[in-house]
């Protein structure tokens, strides 16, 4: 599957690498290195990423808070990674454009698409943060709503394992991988790929998903090549 357009979702989790909390240089470094190099081959890239490196929501109410509250805590630790995520492009020359769900001006730029689509064809790297603006929502739904909204070819799940398996490969050494899935046969065998109500919008709008490890260098560039990596689920 060549893609033009991509919506690539990663975890704030995944930027702690070794660290109980926070951001990891190298991993970070990583990262913005292989987006850059697909970007620069003419891929139109968004990204969403998470904010649990920094405070979770559900974390939060579990500890006491309002779950509202703990929700919008969580939008403000998205717009931080965004925030290191921009940074580290400008660092090496990569042009970006970081929007968030809830203004915030001088900070980042307010969501609107018409804007977004201009700085996708103009190849700056596209961060969005503040999830959707509301709380109830992860970040996966965020995900999916941003990439229904850019018309991307493809969203591609960035994990720490290489696809969707039977059941958790890191508990399970019996664990096979799927290298393909219908949307269908995901929600019969219960298989948890994104929420519930991100998974919905993806069937709905026929987007695929992929599933792959981030943490393989050249994996991203593999998929935007063509090459089968990671599992593809899809109508």
């Amino acid at each position: 599957m060549r893609t033009k357009r991509i919506l690539l979702k990663l975890s704030g989790e995944a930027l702690m690498a070794g660290r109980s909390h926070g951001i990891d240089p190298d991993r970070l470094n990583d990262y913005i290195e292989e987006i850059i190099e697909v970007s620069r081959m003419g891929t139109q890239l968004g990204i969403v990423i998470g904010g649990g490196n920094i405070f979770r929501g559900m974390s939060g109410v579990e500890a006491g808070f309002d779950r509202v509250k703990g929700d919008y805590m969580g939008m403000l630790a998205t717009v931080i990674n965004g925030l290191a995520l921009q940074s580290a492009f400008h660092s090496k020359g990569a042009a970006s454009r970081l929007f968030t769900a809830i203004r915030m001006e001088p900070v980042a730029e307010y969501y609107y698409k018409p804007k977004v689509i201009e700085a996708l064809e103009n190849n700056e790297i596209v961060i969005f943060s503040g999830g959707t603006g509301n709380p109830y929502f992860t970040t996966d739904t965020a995900a999916s709503l941003r990439a229904v909204e850019m018309e991307a070819d493809v969203m591609l799940k960035g994990t720490r394992v290489d696809g969707v398996y039977t059941s958790d490969p890191e508990k399970d050494p019996e664990a096979n991988k799927y290298d393909e899935l219908t949307f269908g046969e995901a929600i019969e065998k219960e298989l948890r790929i994104l929420d519930q109500t991100a998974f919905t919008m993806c069937k709905e709008n026929d987007l695929p998903i992929i599933v792959f490890n981030m943490n393989k260098k050249g994996n991203l560039k593999k998929l935007v090549s063509g090459e089968k990596v990671g599992t593809l689920v899809k109508i």
